[in-house]
């Protein structure tokens, strides 16, 4: 497997992670097979590059790296600071409103202490799909932007959760009886959250860079679906 790169110069890269990978090997997902991302860019690059942030290994989308261990510092300082703004697409069950913020704690799994979490999100499009699913006789969905202004573990599918939006495909925070009729009618086990857009003045040079990730196939797998092909405009 070849990773996708996106942006690359002598100081950092974003890549385009696959979902379902790793970002890196851990304990806590010993039972994952297969190499982890940070193991595929050192064959890749002939180099090991450090990610500055991660993403959960069903996530898809932009990531940044770096082999310098003092951009990764530099970066990661820009991250606390909130100057690179992330944007995430993802598909909830619902209607989602137009728009909002969601000021929650989230609980960091390691220590069990809760910290400040923020996100703000914005309804794209809402559909209606003639697809029973309990317990009602039609299902209804939304795809949304979010925001993060904060980077705690599992924040944005947490969130989700805390308005009664779960994302479609996440089987630790979802809604069962939605994750499984993509499964049963639409043949898609996936998880919809990926990582869409990264925007930040480049630490050295200045340049201004903002960088999308063109979606994974099973997204436009999904908009093949004539109930779904509204979503083809935001795609």
């Amino acid at each position: 497997m070849e990773i996708p790169i996106l942006y690359q110069d002598e100081h950092f890269i974003i890549i385009n992670k696959p979902p379902r990978i790793l970002v890196h090997p851990s304990y806590y997902a010993r039972n994952i097979e297969g190499p982890s991302l940070v193991e595929i860019l050192e064959e890749q690059l002939g180099q090991k590059y450090h990610p500055i942030h991660r993403l959960d290994h069903k996530t898809s989308g932009l990531i940044l790296f770096s082999h310098d261990t003092e951009m990764v510092a530099v970066l990661q300082k820009l991250l606390e600071k909130n100057l690179i703004q992330k944007e995430y697409r993802a598909l909830l069950r619902g209607f989602t409103p137009e728009s909002g913020t969601i000021d929650s704690p989230v609980k960091n799994a390691d220590t069990g202490v809760y910290r400040e979490a923020l996100t703000e999100f914005k309804t794209l499009i809402s559909i209606t799909v003639p697809i029973p699913v309990q317990p009602y006789d039609q299902s209804r969905y939304s795809l949304v932007q979010f925001f993060p202004k904060t980077g705690r573990m599992h924040q944005l599918r947490k969130h989700a959760n805390k308005i009664s939006h779960p994302i479609i495909g996440d089987y630790k925070y979802g809604n069962r009886h939605h994750n499984a009729m993509f499964v049963d009618e639409l043949g898609i086990p996936e998880m919809f959250l990926h990582a869409y857009s990264l925007m930040l003045e480049h630490p050295v040079t200045k340049e201004k860079l903002e960088i999308t990730a063109p979606y994974p196939d099973f997204w436009h797998q999904l908009i093949h679906h004539s109930y779904f092909e509204k979503f083809k405009a935001y795609l």
